[in-house]
Formats: C-alpha cells, structure tokens, sequence
C-alpha cells in the first residue's frame, strides 16, 4: 500500500510515524525461508543477506517495511544506494548493517490480516518478539503529527506518514488512509537520454528527465547536480540503454538537447527540486539515485 501526498491530517483517528528515507521491502518468512520483495516485486534477497535471521521472528509472516542505513543518526539514501541494485557478500553487509524498520504485519501463522484495521494490525506486530534480532527496529507511531513533523524537520529527516487507525491494507494501491507530508520536494523521473561532461566524453555529464503522461514521456528538464560520485556513475552505465531516437513527446530545448545521447526509457530515478516552473520543468534538480524498486509506468507527477 502507498501513500497519497498531501496536508497533515488532524484527529484522533490519526496515528503518525516517521517517513523513513530508505527502501521499501516486504519480508516474506515461510518454510524456514525469508523472501526479500521491492515494490515492484524485484526479489532483492541477495541484496541484504544480513535479513536472514528473520526466520527466528516467526515461522511464518509477512512484514511490511522499509530498509536504512543511518548516518549521523539520521536515515541517509545516497548511503544506501551501493545495497539497492545488487546482491551483495555477507562480509560487506556485516561490516554496515542494514535496519529495517517494520511498521506493518499483513500475514502471521498462514492468516491474513490485510482487512484487519490497521491498529489490530498494528498491537499484533507489537506483540511479536523483536528484541533478539538487531537488524529489525519496530517503527514507533506518535498522536501528536504537528510535534512529529517539527521533530523531523529539525533532524533533517524527511518527513510523516499519517494513518487512519480503521484503515485496512490495500497491496500495491495508493491509499488515502496513509498519507505522506515531506519536508523536502522529491520526484521520481524517467530518463530519456544524457551529456555527457564536458571534460571527459565518457561520464556523465546530466540526465534528461521525464514524467510519463497519456500520450507518453513529458519532458521534465535536466539535471547535473549529484552526479559526480562513482558510484552514480556506474550504476547508470549499467542501466542506459542507448537508442537513435529521442524518446520524448516534445522537442528539447537546444541548450539541452545538443550532444544528447538518447536511451530506453526504463531508469527510474529520483532528484529533490525546489518547484517546477509553469512550463513544467523541475527547479534546481538534485540527483538523489536510481530507483530500481520502480517501474517507469508507476511514474507520475507528486507537485
């Protein structure tokens, strides 16, 4: 279940958490087994070896979450990157752990809870024993948003999910019962081509930015910033796919399409801006990393 953007909500039949700056996983335990999914159903098992010992919560669950790694206290995504496109040896997960922050349990002993409101859901993950596995952290749920929302913005965080306590668990669809109120504007993008830098032909320089719409990929600009480090580079090397044709509904600007290469539309990546302009195009990007939990369709415009 997702959440939909909006205002924070007020009442008593509010619950609040932290809007971690992670990865979302389900962890499926059964048969003495732990399944790792992205949410686009990516099985991303190799990728945290560290969450095998979740075989010892239960013999069968179902946990919905997200995966961290802290820095300076806080949740940082750019450290996180090098664990999200691929497995990785045990030692490297041992030497930086990830944790994952569970706030939901939709399945236990073979039965469903996904129509149980969530705060049924919620006492039931909270009576499961967590305690014996470092990797798992219970994400805590407050009353108070207003208090919450200030607290993450003092710490840099990125933001609250308000839940409905009555609300049921609806897989894959974005529900008004969750909503999500961030402290930063972020935007998942397709890229459609890059330049490369202009000192060096080989590296990339920025990448050209779509949202899809009904007749297809809308251009949405450029961007450059966060795009030095290695680790960004070759993880889009890998990734584009270069084609003769410029995938998007529109023609450039020639500032930015002159010396473009031009690639599939199927890297998804996310950069924090301040606005977009009234032509559409994002203001001030900052590439944030590829979202490999994402599929180009899921794409859309969150303002």
């Amino acid at each position: 279940m997702l959440a939909t953007p909006g205002a924070l909500p007020v009442g008593p039949e509010w619950l609040f958490e932290v809007k971690w700056d992670g990865m979302r996983l389900l962890a499926d335990v059964a048969d003495g087994q732990v399944r790792l999914t992205s949410r686009t159903g990516r099985d991303v098992t190799g990728n945290f070896p560290e969450l095998a010992d979740l075989t010892r919560l239960a013999p069968d669950v179902l946990l919905d979450g997200e995966v961290v790694l802290l820095e300076g206290g806080v949740p940082s995504f750019a450290a996180l990157q090098d664990r999200m496109h691929g497995p990785v040896m045990q030692r490297t997960a041992q030497a930086r752990p990830v944790t994952y922050m569970v706030f939901d349990v939709l399945r236990l002993y073979g039965v469903s809870l996904l129509e149980r409101p969530l705060e049924e859901r919620r006492g039931t993950l909270e009576r499961l024993d967590l305690a014996p596995l470092p990797i798992l952290s219970l994400s805590p749920t407050y009353t108070d948003g207003r208090a919450l929302l200030e607290a993450t913005r003092q710490r840099g965080m990125e933001g609250v999910v308000a839940k409905r306590r009555d609300g049921v668990y609806r897989p894959g669809r974005r529900s008004p019962s969750w909503t999500k109120v961030t402290h930063r504007h972020t935007q998942v993008c397709v890229v459609g081509g890059w330049r490369p830098e202009r000192s060096s032909a080989n590296r990339i320089g920025a990448l050209l930015l779509g949202v899809p719409d009904g007749d297809g990929l809308r251009y949405a600009g450029r961007v450059g910033s966060g795009l030095a480090g290695e680790t960004a580079q070759r993880v889009l090397r890998e990734r584009l796919i270069e084609v003769d044709r410029a995938p998007f509904t529109e023609r450039l600007p020639r500032p930015d399409g002159v010396g473009a290469h031009w690639c599939e539309p199927l890297t998804v990546v996310e950069v924090a801006h301040t606005g977009w302009t009234d032509g559409g195009r994002l203001r001030q990007p900052v590439f944030r990393g590829v979202r490999d939990d994402l599929e180009p369709e899921q794409v859309r415009q969150e303002g």
